[in-house]
């Protein structure tokens, strides 16, 4: 009878698991919410939330206001670059290389070529990011646009040229210590210990924590003193 028993309640346990399971699937679904674009609303203003942060805001808003006005070309910049900005780089590339087959405007052309670095397509990248750089030399995305074709400079073995793009880079963003750790590194790389010895050590005055700039002085005081 024990046994039957617990027999017994094993079903009925196994039959309210189940249960429960077909309950929460009626019941427990997360609502599906209705976003629309707030009247009012255009690529402009979209853009200028990307340029303030509000990322996911425009990842939701932005694919609706392209929706209604296909023409409107700074939702299509807003959109791109805040997919970048949330590393949604496949997605990037898609609504950039959409919008600037429509509109060819370097800001698409710099937000392809931003999703293309993250997605190893280097050439086509720096081809991009250059287009955006001769017509927009003072950027919002100027600094960085330099810095990454520092970055690519530096994957097709051109240092010299990485050299450029990123002190050309810290001439717009000088506060950033990553940067001035890779411009050191270059140099490091050219054998040029002096002048990486004072990227490494800028680097330390903005974080005395960054590891790579501590490492980087410690060869390049060796090297001299050698």
């Amino acid at each position: 009878m024990i046994y039957q028993a617990n027999g017994i309640g094993r079903i009925a346990l196994i039959g309210m698991f189940f249960l429960s399971i077909w309950i929460s699937g009626l019941f427990g679904q997360s609502p599906s919410y209705s976003i629309s674009v707030p009247t009012g609303m255009t690529g402009s203003d979209l853009l200028r939330m990307s340029q303030e942060g509000k990322h996911n805001d425009v990842a939701l808003l932005a694919p609706q206001a392209i929706a209604k006005n296909p023409q409107d070309v700074d939702a299509f910049i807003g959109l791109a670059w805040s997919l970048n900005a949330l590393k949604e780089y496949a997605k990037a590339r898609d609504i950039a290389k959409q919008g600037y087959s429509k509109f060819k405007d370097p800001r698409l052309a710099q937000a392809l070529g931003e999703a293309q670095y993250y997605l190893g397509e280097n050439e086509a990248a720096l081809a991009n990011l250059q287009q955006y750089l001769a017509k927009f030399p003072e950027g919002s995305k100027t600094a960085l646009t330099f810095y990454l074709c520092g970055e690519l400079f530096v994957r097709m073995s051109k240092l010299n040229h990485a050299d450029i793009a990123f002190s050309t880079a810290l001439q717009y963003n000088p506060s950033n210590a990553r940067w001035w750790a890779r411009l050191g590194w270059v140099r490091e790389r050219t054998a040029r210990y002096i002048p990486a010895l004072k990227a490494y050590e800028q680097a330390i005055s903005l974080n005395p924590n960054l590891e790579d700039a501590l490492n980087g002085k410690s060869r390049m005081l060796a090297k001299i003193e050698d």
